[in-house]
C-alpha cells in the first residue's frame, strides 16, 4: 500500500512524502528541515529523492538532506549537481516497490519532467509546476506550444490518475477559471468546495485528471464557451493553441 502525504514548505509549496513498506521517498524537497526531523525521529526510512525541475523551491533542500543521508536522486538533465540519476522521456525505474515512468513536460522550464506510476490500477502523477489544480504553470523558459503539448500529454493518462502538483494555488486558479468559464457548473461546485477547504487550512490536493478535465480551463481550450470568452476579451478566435496562449497570457496579469 502506498501513502502520499504533503509536507508544506515556504508559503505554498508541497514536498510530497511517499511511503510503502519498503521505505520512503520525497519529491521536490525545497526545504530539508521537516524531512530531517522525520529521519531523526525514525519515522521514515528515506530511500530516495525525485526532482521534477531545477527551480530552487523544489531543490534547495537537497544538499542538507544528502549531508544527512546518502540516497539516490532521480531528476532531469540540468545543472543541479546533487542529481546522480539523470532520466529522460519514457525512462523507467523502481523505488520502494513503485515502478515509475518519466514523462518530459517542458514549458514552465525546459528540463521539466513528471513521474508517473500506474500503481496497481490506481495511477499517480507527480507533475511539479506544469499542471496545477485548476491551472497550469507560468512559462518561464519554454514556449506556449511546449506547455500546451505537455498538458495534452498529461491529458492522455487514465482519467482516474491522481495529480500531485507542487503548489497550493488551487483557490486563486479557480477564481481565474471562473472568469474564463463562468457557466461551468462543475467549476462552480469545485470552487465552493475548495473555499471550504481553504478556510480550514486543509490541502486541496491531490486532484484527479477526471476533475481537471472538467474544471481546468487550460485543459479545455477546445471548449466553445471558453473560446468565445477569449474572442470577446482579446479578439482571438483561433485553434486550441491560440486559445491556450491567450488564456495563459491573461492569467499572467490576472
Amino acid at each position: 500500500m502506498i501513502s502520499v502525504e504533503p509536507l508544506k514548505a515556504f508559503d505554498d509549496n508541497y514536498i510530497w512524502l511517499v511511503t510503502t513498506n519498503e521505505g520512503s521517498i520525497v519529491i521536490d524537497p525545497g526545504e530539508s528541515s521537516k524531512i530531517i526531523e522525520l529521519i531523526n525521529r525514525n519515522e521514515i526510512n528515506l530511500k530516495g529523492i525525485l526532482i521534477t525541475h531545477h527551480h530552487y523551491d523544489h531543490t534547495s533542500g537537497l544538499r542538507k538532506l544528502l549531508d544527512k543521508i546518502d540516497v539516490d536522486v532521480y531528476g532531469p538533465v540540468n545543472s543541479i549537481q546533487e542529481i546522480n540519476h539523470r532520466v529522460k522521456h519514457l525512462d523507467k525505474f523502481s523505488m520502494i516497490g513503485i515502478n515509475f515512468e518519466v514523462i518530459e513536460i517542458p514549458g514552465h522550464t525546459l528540463d521539466h519532467i513528471a513521474f508517473y506510476a500506474l500503481n496497481d490500477d490506481a495511477p499517480i502523477l507527480f507533475c511539479g509546476d506544469t499542471l496545477f489544480a485548476g491551472g497550469c504553470g507560468r512559462i518561464f523558459e519554454g514556449t506556449f506550444e511546449q506547455m500546451f503539448s505537455s498538458l495534452k500529454e498529461i491529458s492522455t493518462l487514465p482519467e482516474h490518475t491522481k495529480i500531485y502538483c507542487g503548489h497550493e494555488y488551487t483557490l486563486s486558479n479557480l477564481r481565474f477559471a471562473l472568469e474564463a468559464d463562468p457557466a461551468n457548473k462543475d467549476l462552480i461546485t469545485e470552487y465552493d468546495s475548495v473555499c471550504k477547504l481553504s478556510k480550514s487550512n486543509t490541502p486541496s490536493l491531490p486532484s484527479t485528471l477526471t476533475k481537471e478535465l472538467k474544471v481546468n480551463p487550460f485543459l479545455r481550450c477546445d471548449n466553445l464557451a471558453i473560446k468565445n470568452i477569449i474572442k470577446e476579451k482579446f479578439g482571438v478566435f483561433g485553434d486550441d493553441l491560440e486559445t491556450f496562449t491567450a488564456l495563459r497570457k491573461w492569467k499572467d496579469s490576472f
